[in-house]
């Protein structure tokens, strides 16, 4: 723990005990005319200071790292449902594991394999409700992934400039979406915002098609160095490598902006 979180920490206990004396001395009548609801709102504010200064309220279990070894896996897909949590996708850099990366305390991502496929499955459900800790998952990138994540408040970033995509759905409430666009994907990606920003940059030689769908207060805002706008919803990234697959990207939103770079 740093000592921003200790301080945070301390200063959360410090006050949370100071208001238990209050409560107790109002209960056994050595305050009088003290209304204790009027504290209600100081809890909230201790709460919420120390979430915004340790990441969440449990003082040991905020998160732990994981990893699983590869094994015969050839393909693998991960499902995502993250809540209120941010989640951070990107590719592994050492190899000879399947996935790793850090997760709330005792609860670590199922895992089942299939025909040599893997299927991970990451659920809020099964994290306490106090752990606000960010979710980090890195993966193999010498094999396929299909990767599915949700979120309603938590924000998505996934860069994927190393990963090979089977197939992609990235969605979120209000969460925004950072989205590295990766070298090859076998089918359309699908990003999606109900009220977020979305950003999607495309790393140099990559070719990408992006598809562009929403209200026309959803705006978009296109860097013209690296991208050209084939039609009034479709843009093509310049000077892709020579043999370069598409990498088709279908973007949805309905308030926020979408920011192609």
């Amino acid at each position: 723990m740093g000592a921003k979180g200790t301080r945070g920490l301390l200063a959360g206990a410090i006050a949370l005990i100071a208001l238990g004396v209050v409560l107790l001395l109002n209960n056994f009548l050595f305050l009088t005319g003290f209304n204790v609801t009027a504290l209600l709102p100081l809890t909230l504010v201790i709460v919420g200071a120390i979430i915004l200064l340790r990441g969440d309220i449990v003082p040991t279990a905020a998160s732990r790292p994981f990893g699983i070894t590869r094994g015969s896996v050839e393909s693998g897909n991960i499902e995502v449902n993250a809540g209120l949590v941010d989640v951070f996708v990107g590719g592994l850099e050492r190899e000879g594991r399947l996935i790793a990366g850090q997760y709330a305390h005792d609860s670590r991502p199922q895992l089942t394999v299939e025909n040599e496929e893997a299927y991970l499955h990451f659920d809020r459900a099964a994290v306490p409700w106090v752990n606000f800790a960010d979710w980090t998952i890195e993966v193999a990138r010498d094999l396929p992934w299909g990767l599915f994540v949700s979120t309603s408040i938590g924000q998505i970033n996934a860069d994927c400039s190393g990963l090979i995509l089977s197939r992609a759905v990235l969605a979120t409430g209000l969460g925004g979406i950072r989205f590295v666009c990766p070298p090859e994907a076998f089918e359309p990606i699908q990003i999606r915002s109900a009220a977020g920003s979305i950003r999607v940059l495309t790393p140099p030689g990559i070719r990408a098609r992006i598809v562009v769908s929403g209200p026309k207060i959803f705006r978009v805002h296109s860097d013209d160095v690296r991208y050209e706008r084939e039609t009034s919803s479709t843009y093509l990234s310049r000077d892709p490598r020579p043999g370069a697959p598409t990498v088709e990207i279908r973007v949805t939103g309905t308030f926020g902006d979408l920011y192609l770079a």
